[in-house]
């Protein structure tokens, strides 16, 4: 039975689609109480004081927390720390002392018998605030010292990667360009909104919390070191997720606020965002703005990249720490054959919601910039886009490629089979020279279409990650592993890995996630890792199964070890087929006196951990083509495709997916999706009426096309991850499609691309032309 490389259904299906699931919010226990969080109003203020007295004496509360109240607790850590970066200034508290620093900062908590009269309460609280200047711009604000961010300047610091002689590269250039670029504000914002319900039993004096996803692991090590509680006296237990997309399941205030009031009160407690906290509260992403130089020799093969941006953090550091600043810099380089590249970004902090990572952290950032610095550059040249891509673009005979640059601690190792013709299959495949050309005809009967590309570099596979797999006296097989399941279909993907080692049928394949009762350490899921590294130590964990079951089952069925086949759960004698004894059996016989042995786990059971040394980087290229709107400004795609080297792909249907919903997403950071402030700092974008989300109408039928050309050699199932690929270069092709639509000489300028900044390219071109 051949489980990997299939399109099984997704097991998850079976009872969301039967409404079986169960989400955080449906989580009710007895005698539980309800939390609402009380948020600044302004961006930046100093408290003078808080009146919490008419919310206290409000029916039903029962507590009304404020920074007071938390004297001696530590802000919330970063997870991901930063050599020569200290974050310690810029850390949030669970609740604001002293000064609020973005409309949304947390100032107290109400903890309420009923939620609608939390909510009431929340209202009567009182805050005195004295209004401090804003700071909106994360490059003009970088050398100020505002008072409020404990004594430290606005800039956090600066990440710099470079190798190679860059300013060699660039005296000795006969072609330079230069951009100037921005990427707007916006962030995942997923169908369910953040939560959490923990439970104190002072009995067993054991917390339990359900709702945390991503990294649960992680957040029960912070939650237990900010409460003073041990770890193992706090069980996580996971719940279906309406999506994640790297925002939600982070350490936010709340996650601190719900188990420590569960604590002090003895009761269970609940908070459930609602839609508009979660677009002020939960982290924004992506605002950054860039200048990048591109030095070429008179051939235009590309000689170096100077890069230099300002990525705007919002009012605090959150979990994520540099890791944005980190991918933006490191793999700006991209897919080329660059000999000298430096890129470097200034973290800085403004007065709005703070960021974190969202699907292609970075990556979505330095496509554009890289990309649309491309095609300008071929304007230039004088050389077609296409040709510019493929002259420096890396091919067979260059990789795998050490890049002299460490990522996270590891080495730099482009472990693809061949850029170039990856570039040059996915053109053909999709015709996109047709696509060029109509692009050209549709221009001469006065229409603006335009056709752009871009190749992407990915990376995926960093870290480690644990498994548990075992087999019971029944034959019921199980693998628990530290994934977070968040709609991308990984309980489907571990029974897969295991099923094709057991030779079992998927279905028959009990998985739980992030239990941290079964496991003892898992790593979460996030960054494209989780088939990667957890689904590496699930084969690990499997195999050492087989390993016990072949050296008790050939003592059972008289023969070696080496002569045993799995076939359909079974052991048999190979050649002798009727000769075989059932895995579960084999796992009944562990426990018999003959079998068991000091020091080896009793029954049938194998346990994995994968650390990889090295990330892998999977690639591909997208494809737009686009229709703008003369009157409007409004952008239409007309047609879109991504092709995307996987190495060896699990589930061929859920990697499309996968990488489907990624473009949805980056399309709609593209042309729609903005969190917009006035000068105050006041959030313009407070609902889905202001924060628009690409519906239906707005979207072209999208093809994607898998590629397993290139296995990673890098683990042993020859994956690379799939989470990101479709969002990673959606901004850099619209971009480019809409810069051919209006002929323009230079650049779009920023995204996302609104009808209104649409209009202004529109107009400043035929300013040109009529100078002309």
């Amino acid at each position: 039975m051949n489980a990997i490389g299939a399109s099984v259904p997704r097991l998850e299906d079976d009872r969301l689609l039967r409404g079986l699931g169960r989400f955080h919010d449906e989580i009710v226990r007895p005698g539980q109480l309800w939390l609402r969080v009380v948020r600044s109003p302004v961006a930046h203020a100093r408290i003078r004081g808080i009146d919490t007295a008419a919310a206290a004496a409000h029916p039903g509360t029962v507590a009304v927390l404020t920074a007071a109240d938390l004297a001696g607790m530590p802000p919330v850590p970063v997870r991901q720390p930063a050599p020569g970066i200290d974050f310690t200034p810029y850390l949030q508290s669970a609740l604001a002392d002293g000064h609020v620093r973005y409309v949304g900062d947390p100032v107290a908590a109400v903890l309420s018998e009923d939620p609608y009269l939390a909510e009431d309460a929340a209202e009567l609280v009182a805050l005195d605030l004295e209004e401090l200047p804003v700071s909106l711009d994360a490059r003009t604000g970088a050398d100020l010292h505002p008072e409020s961010l404990r004594g430290a300047g606005a800039t956090v610091g600066t990440v710099d990667f470079a190798y190679g002689d860059v300013d060699a590269a660039f005296a000795a250039a006969a072609h330079t360009v230069t951009a100037d670029l921005r990427v707007g504000r916006h962030s995942g914002t997923p169908l369910e909104t953040r939560g959490l319900v923990a439970e104190w039993d002072a009995r067993a004096r054991r917390m339990t919390v359900w709702g945390a996803t991503k990294v649960p692991y992680v957040n029960r090590r912070i939650t237990a070191q900010m409460l003073g509680l041990a770890e193992h006296r706090i069980h996580m237990l996971e719940t279906d997720a309406g999506g994640s997309f790297g925002i939600r399941g982070e350490f936010y205030p709340e996650d601190l606020l719900v188990p420590l009031l569960a604590l002090r009160t003895g009761r269970p407690v609940k908070w459930t965002e609602d839609r508009t906290e979660h677009l002020v509260a939960a982290n924004h992403a992506r605002e950054q703005e860039h200048r990048i130089e591109l030095a070429f020799d008179a051939e235009h093969r590309l000689l170096g990249l100077r890069g230099e941006a300002w990525m705007d953090t919002g009012a605090y550091i959150r979990t994520h720490g540099a890791v944005v600043a980190v991918l933006t810099s490191a793999m700006m380089s991209g897919p080329y054959r660059i000999p000298a590249c430096r890129s470097r970004v200034h973290i800085v902090t403004t007065n709005k919601t703070p960021v974190g990572t969202y699907r292609a952290p970075g990556r979505f950032q330095h496509n554009f910039v890289r990309e649309h610095a491309m095609d300008l550059a071929a304007d230039r040249l004088g050389v077609d886009p296409v040709e510019l891509r493929r002259i420096n673009l890396l091919h067979g005979g260059e990789l795998p490629q050490q890049r002299p640059l460490h990522v996270f601690g590891a080495p730099m190792l482009l472990d693809g089979k061949d850029h170039l013709d990856h570039f040059d299959k996915s053109r053909e495949l999709f015709g996109y020279e047709a696509w060029r050309e109509e692009a050209r005809q549709a221009r001469t009967q006065g229409r603006l279409v335009g056709a752009g590309c871009a190749v992407i570099l990915e990376k995926a596979g960093l870290g480690h990650d644990s498994a548990v797999v075992d087999i019971g006296a029944t034959g019921a097989i199980r693998v628990a592993m530290g994934g977070a399941n968040v709609g991308q279909g990984v309980e489907t993907v571990m029974a897969q890995i295991v099923a094709e080692e057991f030779d079992v049928p998927t279905g028959s394949v009990a998985v739980v996630l992030s239990d941290t009762d079964i496991l003892a350490d898992g790593s979460g899921t996030f960054a494209s890792r989780t088939t990667v590294v957890g689904g590496t130590a699930v084969k690990l964990a499997a195999e050492q199964v087989l390993a016990k079951a072949r050296r008790v089952a050939a003592v059972l069925l008289g023969t070696g070890p080496e002569q045993l086949v799995v076939h359909a759960g079974c052991l048999a004698v190979d050649g002798e087929p009727e000769r075989r004894i059932a895995l579960g059996q084999v796992a009944a016989a562990c426990y018999t006196p003959q079998f068991v042995r000091t020091g080896e786990e009793p029954g049938l059971i194998g346990r994995g951990t994968y650390a990889a040394g090295a990330m892998t980087y999977p690639y591909g290229a997208h494809y737009a083509q686009a229709e703008v709107d003369p009157g409007t400004g409004a952008v239409r795609l007309l047609r879109y495709a991504v092709s995307y080297e996987i190495g060896r792909a699990v589930n061929p249907a859920l990697v499309h997916a996968q990488i489907l919903g990624g473009t949805v997403q980056g399309i709609g950071g593209t042309l729609l999706e903005d969190f917009r402030y006035d000068e105050r700092g006041l959030p313009l974008a407070t609902t889905l009426d202001e924060y628009r989300w690409p519906r239906a109408g707005d979207l072209p039928d999208i093809r994607v096309e898998i590629f397993e050309d290139a296995p990673a050699p890098g683990n042993p199932l020859g994956v690379r991850g799939a989470g990101e690929g479709g969002t990673a270069g959606v901004g850099a092709a619209v971009a480019n499609a809409v810069r051919d639509a209006l002929g323009l000489t230079g650049t779009v300028g920023a995204l996302p691309l609104h009808p209104d900044r649409v209009m202004a390219l529109i107009r400043a071109t035929d300013e040109e032309e009529e100078a002309i």
